[in-house]
């Protein structure tokens, strides 16, 4: 399954715009629980809720919404005020982990799903812990 489509197929499969929605509304709690998460974002989520949820969808090979409302995504560079460590870049992933287990049933479409954001993650660390 880890080769198992593109990421055009990847968004179809998943279901499409639906399953994106569920999966950013299922994260944002997990942010704002965690400790290392939570004091980066504003108490207010629903911006960012949606940015994510368009750039998700632009990730995975939906429509291309993030850059149609925003320009390039250039995400390391819009990350790059926050202070974002190893340990976070693993508590952000843990947190989508955790939100994939909620939404989506196949094991191994998580795994796929996981390993697609994990090198973007990684991508995003600015400073040591």
């Amino acid at each position: 399954m880890k080769g198992c489509c593109s990421f055009m197929e990847l968004y179809q499969y998943i279901g499409g715009a639906p399953t994106i929605r569920k999966i950013v509304d299922a994260f944002y709690p997990k942010v704002q629980a965690h400790p290392l998460l939570a004091p980066l974002f504003p108490e207010d989520l629903t911006p960012i809720m949606e940015k994510q949820y368009q750039f998700l969808t632009q990730f995975f090979g939906g429509p291309p919404m993030y850059t149609e409302k925003h320009g390039n995504p250039m995400m390391r560079a819009r990350h790059f005020p926050f202070p974002i460590t190893p340990s976070r870049a693993e508590a952000w992933l843990d947190c989508m982990k955790s939100a994939l287990e909620d939404v989506i049933p196949s094991e191994e479409m998580r795994a796929v799903i996981l390993h697609r954001l994990s090198g973007p993650a990684r991508f995003f660390i600015n400073t040591e812990e």
